[in-house]
């Protein structure tokens, strides 16, 4: 079977979908801090992916949900395969910060 048809432990929601609810949710920005400070979505928490990855009980809670954000998708996604397979509550945001050219906080 293809590789993307595989099921996921986690949720998928659209960047569409953060532009009212930003600063209710969890967000993580897993993109390095020089991506990070040229822009990011307004409440998002910046922690590198590598970083989450490896030490993901630093940085969260298995009981809180979070919503992991990238440039456009593809390091979010791989970011909440490793951290679902740990027991953590995540949402992958599809289609990443690409998206909100424009609506960016510097």
């Amino acid at each position: 079977m293809f590789a993307f048809m595989k099921n996921k432990n986690y949720e998928v929601v659209n960047v569409n979908d953060l532009v009212d609810n930003s600063k209710k949710i969890n967000l993580i920005d897993v993109r390095e801090p020089g991506e990070y400070r040229m822009g990011r979505v307004p409440g998002a928490k910046n922690i590198p992916m590598r970083m989450l990855i490896s030490e993901p009980e630093k940085f969260l809670k298995k009981d809180v949900n979070y919503h992991i954000i990238c440039q456009s998708g593809a390091r979010s996604a791989r970011t909440c395969d490793a951290l679902s397979a740990g027991g953590f509550t995540v949402t992958n945001v599809s289609g990443g910060t690409g998206y909100f050219v424009g609506q960016l906080e510097r």
